[in-house]
């Protein structure tokens, strides 16, 4: 891997694991839905922009309702579930059950997509299970109910990850693909779509009672342009320079970020259970996405 996309690796890494501190910032000033509908929406404005200045052909190849589709899984659902989590959860607990999506992926992909499942995939899965409730329960955060829904919260976001990933090829690289820009942009306009009606509601049945302060806003900000809109450009540079795979290995350096802005910017504690939680997810993560050895078959001469 070349020093250019090594660097892009790690500022994806530090912008991802950011969203985690901005959504700590916003989610309990605003509330959960208006934190969710302004990122996906905030984000649809920015892709607008930059797919303009950029000049993108805007041919969707007639898949233009099925990318919106996968922008409900992908990124209405999950944006709502991070944003009830980061209600309750510190921002470093959160990038560390995110860390989790190649083992939902695992799972999904033996249950429903017909995928091998190999000892060293099962064996992650389960050691990274294993992390996170070592993470949740001796963290610095006391074991209760809020912290067991802010926990499920982030594992069903990563559930909706993993189907979104054998969606998208199933449902986008056929017949040519969609160029993955289209597929973002798609997406995050699903997105806003989904969560409009319901950001409607909130506002009139409950609206919140503050809408914050300069910092809220430009936390608003932050999440929808930088952490979503333009993270989706440095993912697609990457994942045509490295492929797939390796661009998934990208998670392993979100939790650490994650923590790290947690501690500095919002003083959230750290404890042993960081490391724990933090390494065994990571070992996790290499045994899920380490490239199976194929034995040699030997041929007999007869």
């Amino acid at each position: 891997m070349n020093p250019v996309d090594i660097l892009r690796m790690l500022s994806l890494a530090a912008i991802w694991g950011a969203s985690f501190l901005f959504m700590r910032v916003i989610a309990p000033v605003i509330g959960t839905i208006p934190t969710a509908f302004f990122r996906v929406s905030i984000a649809a404005v920015g892709l607008l922009v930059i797919l303009g200045l950029m000049r993108i052909s805007w041919d969707f190849k007639g898949k233009l309702k099925t990318v919106m589709l996968l922008g409900v899984i992908n990124s209405g659902i999950p944006a709502t579930l991070y944003s009830v989590a980061a209600q309750v959860l510190p921002a470093g607990y959160s990038a560390i059950f995110n860390a989790t999506t190649p083992l939902m992926g695992v799972l999904i992909g033996g249950l429903f997509f017909h995928e091998k499942l190999t000892a060293a995939k099962l064996g992650g899965v389960f050691l990274g299970l294993f992390g996170v409730g070592i993470l949740t329960r001796a963290g610095p955060v006391a074991f209760n109910m809020e912290l067991l829904m802010g926990a499920l919260a982030c594992l069903m976001a990563t559930t909706c990850y993993g189907f979104a990933g054998f969606l998208a090829r199933r449902w986008l690289d056929h017949a040519g693909g969609l160029d993955s820009r289209l597929s973002a942009l798609g997406s995050m306009l699903g997105a806003t779509l989904l969560l409009l009606p319901m950001f409607g509601y909130s506002v009139i049945s409950q609206p919140p009672e503050s809408w914050g302060g300069w910092s809220v806003w430009l936390s608003l900000l932050g999440l929808g342009l930088v952490c979503t809109a333009f993270a989706y450009i440095i993912y697609f540079r990457l994942l045509s320079s490295i492929g797939p795979v390796k661009s998934m290995t990208v998670t392993f350096m979100i939790p650490p970020f994650g923590v790290l802005w947690g501690a500095l910017l919002l003083d959230e504690p750290l404890s042993m259970a960081h490391l724990y939680g933090g390494v065994l997810i990571a070992l996790a993560l290499w045994l899920v996405l380490k490239r199976a050895v194929v034995k040699p078959v030997e041929v007999v001469a007869r």
